[in-house]
């Protein structure tokens, strides 16, 4: 029985002030979001594997925790929260023409392989922005994300942006086979810009093109740079527009009094298919995991039947919350709890304090007191459970 006191691998509790802060910055943050007109939205902790499925883009089958209900229908615990978003949209919102705004926080479960030390359970909060495909849509997300990582006290992070069309306008124009076209995006994802060069120069590929594809290896990318990129790209049309729009989205960054906490990155890549524009990756020191994740899914919704642009966020909490613990950031908890010991003559005493205390917003907890103890057991627990005040209703005090 004693194994049955561990908790799985990847997984783990979370307990006491830990808690109290991971709580509090949950709210904290959901009140950003909520301050731009996002509405709340809960979608199940398990779908049916489609919604998951290779034609959509999440991970890798062999990644998802599958299990079978009565029906024998395949279910999975959802790895990600933005496909079950898009599904309860087209099924509620189908002929709704005018924009939707959601936000939500909720569990994901992906089976990380245990040699990479991840977590296979963490918890995800972020916002859709569905039925908008303007630039303007695109900015908006980025102000919130800043927002979201000033209210939880960082002063030092920086918002990666690119674009899914670079990438995939740059392998189409060289006419790169499927397992070409995966093999190149490994190499972005690990960051190997020297395998890239040599992927790239090992075909045989139009000089302009072959230059083009430095823009891959630029991590972070002035207005200049993105101007000098375009002019090259001008008949790659895919890439061209590309960075139109990133060069729009600088100019509506300056608006919003953003624009130093974000950099253009057009080479970056994910690992979810379905993201179709802007990528967004949200960095900062203590953690080496992004605490930011999201893009732009135009190609999502019409899989679910309703013909919509979308773009959406994720702060990754479990990473956010690691990353302020090193940078030794104050999440204030607040201890007000009133502890009143009373014993048995007291009882009705105690109670109707304690009631009246809650009534007001206060809180109050309750202990009959054991003589065997000691009071000085009930300061003890009083100092380990954070508790501001002790009242004692015993006799003789």
């Amino acid at each position: 029985m004693k194994q049955s006191l561990h908790t799985p691998e990847g997984v783990r509790d979370i307990y006491n002030e830990e808690c109290e802060r991971k709580l509090y910055l949950e709210q904290k943050l959901f009140s950003v979001l909520t301050g731009y007109g996002y509405h709340p939205i809960e979608t199940p902790s398990f779908e049916f594997f489609d919604i998951f499925g290779k034609e959509v883009g999440t991970i890798p089958s062999k990644d998802l925790y599958k299990f079978f209900d009565r029906e024998g229908n395949t279910l999975v615990l959802r790895p990600d929260i933005t496909p079950s978003i898009a599904r309860s949209a087209a099924k509620y919102y189908m002929d709704e023409e005018m924009p939707l705004r959601f936000c939500y926080k909720g569990s994901t479960f992906i089976n990380h392989h245990s040699l990479r030390g991840r977590m296979k359970e963490c918890t995800q909060l972020g916002a859709e922005f569905m039925g908008d495909a303007s630039v303007d849509a695109d900015a908006e997300m980025l102000s919130m994300i800043v927002d979201c990582l000033q209210a939880a006290g960082l002063k030092e992070f920086q918002i990666s942006v690119g674009h899914a069309s670079i990438f995939q306008g740059l392998a189409d124009a060289a006419g790169f086979t499927p397992d070409e076209t995966e093999e190149l995006r490994s190499l972005l994802s690990n960051k190997n810009f020297f395998g890239v060069e040599e992927f790239v120069n090992s075909r045989n590929l139009p000089e302009n093109l072959k230059r083009c594809f430095g823009i891959l290896r630029c991590m972070y990318t002035s207005s200049d740079e993105l101007e000098q990129f375009k002019e090259a790209a001008k008949e790659y049309e895919t890439v061209y527009r590309a960075l139109q729009r990133l060069e729009q989205l600088q100019e509506l960054l300056l608006l919003y009094g953003i624009d130093r906490y974000v950099s253009f990155e057009p080479g970056m890549v994910s690992d979810y298919h379905y993201y179709s524009g802007i990528l967004l990756s949200g960095y900062t020191y203590g953690t080496g995991e992004p605490i930011v994740k999201g893009g732009r899914y135009d190609e999502l919704l019409p899989m679910f039947g309703k013909d919509a642009a979308a773009i959406g966020f994720v702060v990754v909490i479990d990473q956010l919350l690691e990353a302020i613990r090193r940078q030794h950031i104050e999440v204030p908890i607040m201890h007000h709890t009133q502890l009143i010991v009373y014993d048995a003559s007291h009882r009705e005493e105690a109670v109707v304090t304690a009631r009246k205390l809650r009534s007001t917003g206060g809180r109050a907890e309750l202990l009959l007191y054991d003589p065997a103890k000691g009071t000085q057991a009930y300061e003890a627990y009083a100092k380990e459970n954070y508790i501001a005040r002790i009242t004692w209703m015993l006799d003789g005090q």
